[in-house]
């Protein structure tokens, strides 16, 4: 009985989903210009903000990778700071040795140049990130023209969204790794996948996590073959630049007070909501033990709640729970829920109430800038006492996700609910 309720809820999904696409794509088809030049006001929109705001171009992050990656050639990448733009705190280079090696020849472009063209890039890379998420969520369905100018027009919406907004004012690298994580997670060649893992993560560690999808896919040629390639961008930093690999290896890695203030509204992850609560660092100790273990079995049952082929949904579980057990995920690290938004929407649970809702009031947190809003109200970045509105305030993005984590969970339920409500409506 249960496999007949999920087949007659499946269903009247495809056909509720069907009557959306016809209304669009009538739009879409008599007007096929529309979406891309949509994304190309976007863009340009975008671009003209940063030469008419007085801190459109400063970038910092961008700057970081620049200027730090040219101390190579002194042999000061872990003693540079950048603090003409920060005075607060002036900004150490924190990625691993590896990254300063592939960052290098941008200091041989002029700053100008390479921050309209670094903007460019990772709005094109936005694009693919969108493309990819309708890929593993529709497979060839995202080919057909209505769901290609879905694509342009996400990709112009989600521009202006915070954590992709704040990685454009940076110059971050965020959106760039999500989409060769995505690219590792769509090709079908265990190696590509693998070498695509590897380099990210010798560029910067996080993307490591994608490892846990392979496992849970059983692609375990994959996940093997990632740490061969990131062990290979090891090695092949302590041959170049063997100082600068021992000290990052050997003293900085797992310094997080040398990344930024843990306890700063912009440090959306479980270690930064439980130090604003409390108002000290809680480090790795109990409280941040007890919150990981309760992390990790949400995001397990949201697993078992998931369709064994939902790919964009096992990924986001994965890459959702790196994000809070990391000692620091600022705001513009959370680029995954751009993803997240179109599973919402596009995906298994899109025709449902709970899952509009939970997206709408995404959009609103995400347009806002909620984030931004806070860092506005707190006093300086190193102050980790919070009101416990603030505090509360401050805990947005881990209690998102625990809400789209629990649509997950519920899934089945929710769509038999949603299947009854519109059979009864029909009736």
């Amino acid at each position: 009985m249960s496999q007949q309720q999920d087949a007659a809820t499946s269903r009247v999904a495809l056909v509720h989903r069907q009557q959306v696409l016809v209304r669009v794509a009538s739009v879409m088809g008599a007007r096929p210009w529309l979406a891309p030049l949509t994304l190309a006001v976007s863009a340009l929109a975008r671009l003209v903000l940063s030469f008419v705001t007085p801190t459109g171009l400063n970038m910092v992050d961008l700057r970081v990778y620049t200027y730090g990656a040219a101390s190579l050639s002194r042999g000061a990448l872990y003693t540079f700071t950048f603090a003409e733009m920060t005075p607060n705190f002036p900004l150490p280079f924190t990625y691993p040795p590896f990254a300063a090696l592939v960052f290098f020849p941008l200091h041989w472009i002029p700053f100008t140049a390479l921050a309209v063209l670094w903007q460019l890039a990772t709005i094109g890379a936005l694009w693919g990130v969108v493309r990819i998420s309708m890929q593993l969520m529709l497979g060839e369905r995202a080919d057909e023209p209505v769901w290609r100018g879905a694509t342009w027009m996400w990709t112009a919406l989600a521009v202006w969204l915070e954590p992709v907004r704040t990685t454009l004012d940076y110059g971050q690298i965020n959106v760039f790794l999500v989409f060769g994580v995505l690219l590792a997670a769509r090709t079908s060649r265990w190696w590509l996948a693998g070498a695509l893992v590897g380099v990210l993560a010798g560029i910067k560690l996080t993307p490591a996590v994608t490892g846990v999808y392979f496992l849970a896919r059983r692609n375990l040629a994959a996940a093997a073959f990632s740490v061969v390639v990131f062990a290979g961008t090891v090695g092949l930093s302590f041959l170049v630049v063997g100082d600068a690999a021992r000290t990052y290896f050997g003293e900085l890695v797992g310094d997080a007070s040398r990344i930024g203030p843990v306890g700063s509204a912009i440090n959306q992850s479980l270690r930064g909501v439980l130090t604003r609560f409390a108002g000290h660092d809680v480090g790795t100790g109990p409280l941040w033990l007890i919150a990981v273990a309760c992390a990790a079995v949400l995001c397990v049952l949201a697993w078992r709640g998931l369709d064994g082929e939902d790919r964009l949904g096992t990924m986001l579980i994965v890459q959702f729970f790196g994000l809070l057990v990391s000692p620091i995920s600022w705001s513009h690290h959370w680029v995954w829920l751009v993803p997240a938004l179109l599973w919402l929407v596009h995906g298994p649970l899109g025709s449902t109430l709970a899952a509009r809702i939970t997206a709408a009031t995404w959009l609103v947190v995400l347009l806002v800038g909620v984030i931004q809003l806070l860092l506005l109200r707190q006093p300086t970045i190193w102050d980790l006492n919070r009101p416990v509105l603030a505090s509360i305030g401050g805990a947005i993005y881990p209690a998102g996700v625990a809400v789209i984590l629990g649509l997950m969970v519920g899934q089945r339920r929710l769509l038999r609910r949603s299947t009854l409500k519109q059979l009864q409506s029909v009736g």
